[in-house]
């Protein structure tokens, strides 16, 4: 039996120019998933107004945290690929975007017609929302290839120890006088809906405190990040909290953000860079990040682990 892993990352426009940028939104944001608003009334807003205006900006950000390797997310997704392969020598381990090349659909199809009768799909995205995974579950549905998914690996211990290790690691380094723990935003509604999303990060932050007995509780908050659109996404935001610790008189802050599994356009310039400015013009004084996951060889033992259960689990 020849064993696949397929790893889902979200994707990225295909060069930092405005038109790639135009066209990764237009898929992006055209997604039901992401974007629930019935389409004959978001379509012309869509097109009519956030395209013209944002392709343009979005490039800048773009051409800010390009690499000559290309995309960070994408580089660091190629990256995790080669260390999972590594570790499981007799799979055959690939990786999919769901927005952009390689397709996910296609990929899967051919990992099967390469002989994979027993395919494992990873997305790496560690807490579920239908915000992102959905539009993962119902592209591989269009393969027609079987395959087993693995939902969410928010609670899985090795992910904690390991992301438990950065953040205490970062800790030490300051006397830092908040620890904020920024997850990626999600609509309201979807929340209202349903949606574990804002359950699972919190646990991911409580999984975090549990590992680091020396980190006081007291000086942590789950916030979110990277809202989009004039509509409540889920509170409380990181730049309005960023802000209000600097009223308080907290100037040192230290923040990691779980839901990123690699550096990307969120990390890199929402807040490397705009968070940044804004935490400082506020008065802040100390601003430092812990760094995704990235290649770490570490996490791609975590990946290896999480599928290798997964397939025992399967034919227990």
């Amino acid at each position: 039996m020849q064993q696949g892993l397929l790893l889902v990352n979200l994707g990225s426009p295909a060069s930092p120019q405005t038109a790639d940028v135009r066209a990764y939104l237009k898929t992006f944001l055209s997604d039901r998933s992401v974007i629930e608003m019935p389409p004959a009334l978001w379509q012309p807003i869509l097109r009519g107004m956030i395209l013209p205006l944002r392709s343009w900006r979005s490039a800048t950000f773009y051409q800010h945290i390009w690499t000559k390797e290309g995309s960070p997310l994408i580089v660091y997704t190629q990256r995790i690929t080669q260390q999972v392969q590594a570790q499981l020598t007799d799979w055959d381990v690939r990786y999919a975007m769901t927005y952009g090349e390689p397709d996910i659909a296609q990929t899967l199809k051919s990992m099967a017609q390469a002989g994979c009768d027993h395919i494992v799909l990873l997305p790496l995205f560690p807490q579920y929302t239908q915000s992102t995974h959905d539009s993962i579950f119902r592209q591989a549905a269009t393969s027609q290839v079987p395959l087993t998914t693995i939902r969410h690996f928010y609670q899985d211990r090795a992910y904690l120890d390991l992301l438990a290790d950065q953040v205490g690691q970062a800790y030490q380094q300051e006397n830092f006088d908040a620890v904020l723990f920024s997850y990626h935003s999600i609509p309201s509604a979807m929340v209202a809906h349903g949606d574990p999303y804002p359950t699972e990060c919190q646990a991911t932050t409580q999984g975090i405190l549990d590992r680091l007995p020396d980190l006081p509780a007291d000086k942590v908050q789950t916030v979110y990040q990277s809202k989009f659109g004039p509509m409540p996404w889920q509170k409380p935001y990181l730049k309005n909290t960023l802000m209000q610790l600097v009223t308080l008189g907290k100037r040192r802050v230290l923040i990691a953000t779980p839901s990123f599994v690699a550096d990307c356009l969120e990390t890199l310039e929402e807040d490397y860079v705009q968070n940044y400015q804004t935490f400082k013009a506020s008065g802040g004084d100390t601003f430092k990040m812990v760094p995704p996951m990235n290649d770490d060889p570490r996490f791609a033992k975590v990946l290896a682990g999480l599928a290798q259960r997964k397939v025992r689990d399967d034919h227990a």
